[in-house]
């Protein structure tokens, strides 16, 4: 499943998603074969199921990482909530379901 648009959060939001998502491990790592299309389907699957995740992302430089997390967000239609070094915070409101009620 590919989505078209990134996902938009106020800083009020991501706030609160961090707070949310500071205990959270890591569900989803990208190793030497970079962003697959098995990764793609992992993360969104996972995003389906607790619409906050971590993933942790090991390749290349930062610059190679910062691409990636970009293109994971955008190829899931979810928010990077946060990057710090090599872990990415995503955010994608569940269609039916809802389990974390954002401010406004």
């Amino acid at each position: 499943m590919h989505y078209t648009r990134v996902m938009q959060l106020t800083e009020r939001q991501k706030k609160t998603l961090r707070r949310l998502g500071h205990a959270l491990n890591p569900v989803v790592a990208l190793g030497n074969h970079g962003l697959t299309e098995a990764v793609v389907a992992e993360m969104d699957r996972a995003l389906t199921d607790h619409e906050l995740i971590k993933v942790r992302a090991r390749v290349g430089e930062r610059d190679d990482r910062n691409v990636v997390l970009t293109a994971l967000a955008e190829r899931t239609g979810s928010a990077l909530v946060q990057r710090i070094g090599n872990v990415g915070l995503y955010y994608r409101r569940h269609p039916t379901l809802a389990r974390i009620i954002l401010p406004d």
